[in-house]
């Protein structure tokens, strides 16, 4: 902001009134200012959300996780198509684990990167 004031003042730009002119210019970088602050706080409550949606995809991924551990389904001979869902999750829970696994290391690349992109 004192560039643009500093090279204003050394250009001495025609203006009726000066006074009038830098009043209005302050105006201006003052309602940019607070445009930069409200585009800040929309980035900043974007990212809240997403640490709250992740937070929560991880408690019930455990949870649910946690349920096909300790709970599992007794089959009887009229099965559906979720209990029959449900038997091959159990009979491929490493499967489930490698797949949770690679995609919480995709998503801290993909994470790493855009910091440094930003940077």
């Amino acid at each position: 902001m004192k560039d643009i004031e500093q090279f204003l003042r050394e250009n001495a730009p025609d203006t009726p009134a000066e006074g009038q002119f830098m009043i209005e210019t302050n105006a201006r970088l003052n309602a940019v200012e607070g445009i930069k602050k409200e585009v800040d706080g929309a980035r900043h409550r974007g990212r809240i959300a997403l640490i709250i949606a992740l937070a929560a995809g991880l408690v019930l991924g455990c949870l649910i996780t946690l349920l096909v551990l300790f709970y599992p389904v007794q089959t009887t001979a009229d099965s559906t198509a979720f209990t029959n869902a449900i038997e091959a999750l159990q009979d491929n829970k490493s499967l489930l684990f490698i797949g949770v696994a690679l995609l919480a290391i995709a998503l801290g690349v993909v994470s790493l990167r855009k910091k440094q992109e930003v940077l």
